[in-house]
């Protein structure tokens, strides 16, 4: 029986936590709890109809956040999104933006994942590519990705010259 190894997660955004769902029920039965104390009518069932309703709308925004906006690094891939590109494909990580006015050539280049650029609230980090092209990875914690970026380079680099 071979066992095999398991890639060390090196980073990781969710995208979307759960707890966002809890918010519109916690607001619902704050309102319950008022119309309580205060001896007015209570609201029963348009109170549980916007409670479940919000709770509803808000799950889907989380499955999607999961599955499209989430960041992981291991010590074999990235993953941005639902695009998956192998450390091994990435020859470096190019440098932060200066505090300049002109724009570095990867902050116009394709931004990892299927959507159109790079997510609202996210900033991107350049990456050149083994085949020459240029992306942009991404995340809330530019810098904590941009530091296990190079911890996997310089891994995957010492395990090639081996």
């Amino acid at each position: 029986m071979t066992v095999e190894p398991v890639d060390t997660v090196l980073f990781a955004e969710p995208g979307a936590r759960w707890r966002a769902v809890a918010y519109g029920p916690a607001l619902c039965l704050s309102i319950v709890l008022l119309e309580l104390a205060t001896g007015s009518p209570v609201h029963w069932f348009a109170l549980l109809f916007c409670g479940a309703l919000i709770a509803s709308f808000v799950a889907l925004q989380v499955i999607a956040g999961q599955r499209h906006v989430s960041v992981q690094l291991t010590d074999s891939a990235l993953r941005a999104g639902t695009e998956l590109l192998p450390v091994s494909g990435i020859a470096e990580i190019l440098p932060a933006r200066a505090e300049a006015k002109y724009e570095e050539e990867w902050e116009s280049a394709r931004a990892l994942g299927e959507l159109s650029g790079v997510p609202r609230r996210r900033t991107g980090v350049g990456l050149r590519l083994r085949d020459g092209s240029v992306v942009q990875a991404w995340a809330k914690d530019h810098r904590g990705l941009r530091a296990a970026l190079t911890t996997a380079l310089q891994t995957e680099e010492n395990g090639a010259d081996r």
